[in-house]
């Protein structure tokens, strides 16, 4: 097993490498023009996540009884309804809309603050929309791929939407300080614990684990920009 200190000399070394390179790339997907600066952002932010959020949330699922994980995951859920419900308006899916904003109502009231989702019980859908896919729909491109700080995977239009979601996200605007910090480490640890089994099986079977959360991203966020039905993508001549 690697030791922590010598990932932590990996990831220096590797932006290291990257500063002296004036950040060039031996880029072979056109997607991803920037690969020598993304790789090397990959692995100082899974140095990050080996180091404080990986244990972190293993402590958290090893503590916290499973029914009480998924109210705290049911009530931040139910926070990003409304913003949902805005990006699913700003779309013209005004059914889906109403949609999120009733879960919202539902769940608030009849779910105690939403840390019960009573909506999905009445058939209510969840979505999953923000201004990257809203940026998407009314045809903005992905962008090249970019791998973003602390955040992981992303395109340039779908950080420039984070800009927006982050801006718009009820918990990072929620005073004081002290209580939104508080919200937001709850939240990270939350969503970090409900993929400890998704990231295990990855480092199992990915042959090249970058490539393939890079396609795996891309790939994902295709298919949202265009709910499940993207157009087939035309292959570049060569």
């Amino acid at each position: 097993m690697i030791r922590r200190q010598d990932r932590l000399r990996a990831a220096a070394m590797a932006l290291a490498l990257l500063a002296a390179s004036g950040c060039a790339t031996t880029a072979s997907d056109p997607r991803d023009p920037l690969e020598g600066y993304n790789r090397a952002m990959t692995t100082v932010n899974d140095v990050m996540d080996d180091a404080l959020f990986k244990p972190v949330a293993r402590a958290y699922k090893a503590v916290v009884p499973a029914p009480l994980r998924t109210m705290v995951r049911s009530f931040f859920a139910n926070l990003e309804d409304p913003f949902i419900g805005a990006n699913n308006m700003l779309q013209g899916k005004f059914l889906d809309g109403w949609t999120d904003w009733a879960r919202f109502i539902f769940n608030t009231v009849f779910g105690v603050l939403g840390i019960n989702d009573v909506a999905s019980e009445m058939g209510l859908e969840k979505h999953n929309e923000d201004f990257g896919q809203t940026f998407g729909h009314w045809g903005v491109g992905d962008g090249p791929y970019l791998v973003l700080p602390f955040f992981g995977p992303s395109t340039l239009r779908d950080a420039g939407g984070l800009v927006l979601d982050v801006t718009a996200d009820p918990v990072s605007r929620h005073r004081p300080v002290d209580e939104r910090n508080a919200a937001t480490a709850t939240r990270i640890v939350s969503r970090r614990a409900d993929l400890l089994d998704a990231s295990r099986l990855l480092d199992e079977a990915a042959l090249d684990r970058y490539v393939f959360l890079r396609d795996a991203y891309l790939q994902r966020r295709r298919s949202l920009v265009y709910d499940g039905s993207p157009p087939r993508e035309k292959r570049p001549v060569e």
